[in-house]
């Protein structure tokens, strides 16, 4: 009896000391964390070559007209899409035009997949929230892992105006980005991702406030 009281106690004092470790982490106070929005646009940042080399099948100095669909329903995904392309398509030479009476051809964006994905393991005691104690348990994980993918893929249907002749339509660009977080022994973090410069959290960041040498 006495040997089962004190591994009570022993267990008791652990927890007691578990839950004064754990951390509570608020994740977002804006509809996407910084993450997802960094994922986005880096996949479709990634997912654009630098010249189309002849994808575009428009002459030179063409004026264009861009509209965007997807199963999402428009919203700040698409619309940041859209935003990407006009600077891009303007880049190649082309005129931008908001009036489709000025425009020499009409590119239609199809957006087949615009998002994050997120999945992860865990091996450990989940929180545990009980009315016949007057404390709630931490999450105590031997091992988590959370995967975080953004996926960018589309194409350009490209029609002439203003008698709507179908061109033709460019490859698919797709493209994806990761941000992969771990945690071992209920204490040890790390991340694994290929974001430049992505969000840190503690008191141990890296401060971004200094000029980088890309800035430039």
């Amino acid at each position: 009896m006495t040997h089962l009281f004190r591994v009570l106690i022993l267990g008791a004092v652990f927890i007691l000391f578990a839950s004064g470790c754990s951390t509570t982490q608020r994740y977002t106070q804006s509809a996407r964390t910084v993450t997802e929005q960094l994922l986005i646009s880096e996949a479709v940042a990634r997912s654009l070559p630098p010249q189309p080399a002849g994808i575009l099948p428009m002459p030179p100095g063409s004026s264009v007209l861009l509209e965007t669909a997807g199963l999402g329903g428009g919203g700040p995904d698409q619309a940041l899409l859209q935003q990407i392309l006009l600077a891009w398509i303007g880049k190649q030479g082309y005129s931008i035009q908001a009036d489709a009476t000025k425009a020499s051809h009409r590119v239609n964006v199809v957006v087949d997949a615009l998002g994050t994905e997120f999945a992860g393991n865990f091996a450990g005691m989940p929180p545990v929230q009980s009315q016949f104690i007057p404390f709630s348990l931490p999450e105590l994980a031997l091992f988590k892992s959370q995967y975080q993918t953004g996926y960018a893929k589309f194409h350009l249907n490209i029609y002439e105006l203003p008698g709507g002749r179908f061109v033709g339509s460019t490859p698919s660009y797709m493209a994806d980005s990761y941000y992969n977080n771990y945690t071992i022994l209920f204490f040890i973090s790390f991340t694994r991702t290929d974001l430049p410069y992505p969000p840190e959290l503690g008191p141990f960041r890296k401060s971004l406030n200094k000029v980088r040498p890309d800035d430039n």
